[in-house]
Order: structure tokens, then sequence, then C-alpha cells
């Protein structure tokens, strides 16, 4: 039996990086996965993976920082599946920006990608649950970088902060509905979508990878199918009765001091 046997999963963001690993991971654990994205390419290809490997699986095209895009994808899944059981907020932008440089715009989109997606999605998910009487879970993927962050990552921060507070609050608003939300505030990771962002705003080279894990503790970067596990485990019953926590997966103890 799988940690997720008859689950239905929806991962917003879940065409590469965290996501698809998270999208993996609940397939091996006997889910039906569904992946949103706003490339058709790589989310029709992780989805031909999924069912070559013998699970079941549906990509949804779309642009998460459109509200109604966020809970059409919802629908659209229920409309397939019949319900939502689990909801993974995967999708993010890590566009630089200072207190001082940043515009209203690129501050719009971190809002619109980083908080406003996962609220209108939590906000169709939980109805769905709520509407069936039935239990359910929700994992948002964060930040460790909400707790402060470089000085360029001003607009990310605040509208990460944001998601802390907006699972908590869920959390607490619908623990006697039994739908459970947890947060998970990742470290440095090696996805695809971290290449781009060193290569696009740090001038990083092939060997950015080695030389960035020569600098952490544990010699290595955050990887996407270890987190992926225990975002599986939180999804699940085996995390009990667990709800509006925060998790720090990270190498460095936020506080600690030298």
């Amino acid at each position: 039996m799988g940690l997720l046997d008859d689950k239905v999963v929806l991962v917003n963001g879940g065409s590469q990086g965290v996501g698809a690993a998270v999208a993996r991971a609940a397939v091996r654990e006997g889910a039906v996965v569904a992946v949103t994205g706003r490339r058709p390419e790589p989310g029709e290809a992780l989805v031909e993976e999924l069912i070559a490997a013998g699970g079941k699986a549906l990509y949804v095209r779309a642009d998460l920082s459109d509200a109604e895009q966020a809970k059409a994808s919802v629908s659209r899944v229920v409309q397939a599946y019949g319900r939502v059981d689990c909801l993974v907020n995967a999708a993010g932008l890590t566009s630089r920006g200072t207190l001082l440089d940043t515009t209203p715009d690129l501050f719009d989109q971190h809002i619109a990608i980083n908080l406003k997606g996962p609220f209108f999605a939590m906000q169709a998910a939980v109805a769905d649950m709520v509407a069936r009487e039935a239990p359910g879970t929700i994992v948002n993927i964060i930040t460790s970088s909400a707790h402060g962050g470089q000085a360029f990552l001003a607009p990310y921060v605040a509208a990460k902060a944001g998601l802390i507070g907006l699972t908590r609050n869920a959390a607490h608003a619908h623990r006697w509905d039994r739908v459970r939300i947890n947060g998970l505030n990742i470290g440095w990771t090696a996805t695809e979508g971290e290449d781009a962002t060193q290569r696009a705003f740090h001038g990083a080279g092939d060997d950015w990878r080695e030389q960035a894990a020569a600098k952490l503790p544990m010699g290595k970067l955050g990887q996407p199918d270890e987190i992926a596990e225990f975002v599986v485990f939180l999804l699940s019953e085996r995390s009990g009765v667990v709800t509006g926590s925060i998790i720090d997966w990270d190498q460095n103890v936020l506080g600690g001091l030298d």
C-alpha cells in the first residue's frame, strides 16, 4: 500500500523542479496526479513519463498568476476525477528586486504568482473538500528566505511571507473540517528554475552548482526528490494531525550565529 493510494493530488507548478518531483513521488505512492503549468511542452512530457511508469496523470494548462485560472485548475481536476484530496502549491517566481529598485509591476508579479495564485487554488480546493465533508491536505512550498532573505529578494520575500500567514490562517480556519494545511520553507535547491535564475541574474557558469555546494554545510544543494518525499509524507495520513506548521527544510539553522 502506498502512502497516497487512491488519492487525487493536484500539483500547481508541477511541470518542472520541485513540483515535478512531487508529482513523480505521489504517483509512486499510488496517487492519481494532475499537474499545472503555463507551458504545455514540459507539462505534457511529464504526464507522458508518469503514464509510461504505470501512473494515472493529467496536465492542466494554467497561469496561476490569474486567480480565475488558479480556481479553474481545481475545477478541471474535479471534473476529471470527481474530487481533489491533496493540493500542493509549488509554483513560484524568483526574479530579483531590492526595496529600492523593485517596480510596482515586478511587485505585482510576485504577489500574483507567489501569494494570490495559492490563495485562490486553496479556496477552490477547500471548497471542494468542505462540500464533500471529506478530509484533505495541502502543502505550500515556501522558502527559508521568508524569514528575511537577501536584499535582492524584497518582493519575493514579501509575497512568500504572506503565504506563511495564509497557510496558518487557513489551517486554523479549517481544522474542524479536517483539512490539514502545512508549509515547507525550502532552502537553496537544485532545480531548472534556479539554474536559469543563477545564469540570468548572477552570471553563473556551468559549474555554479559545484561552487554553491562547496559553501554549504552538507556539501550539496537541496534535492527536489528529497523535498518531494517529505511533501508526500505531509500529504499522507502518516503525518497524523499536524496542521498549521511551517517547517524549515534547510541545512542552515535560522537564528544560529557563528
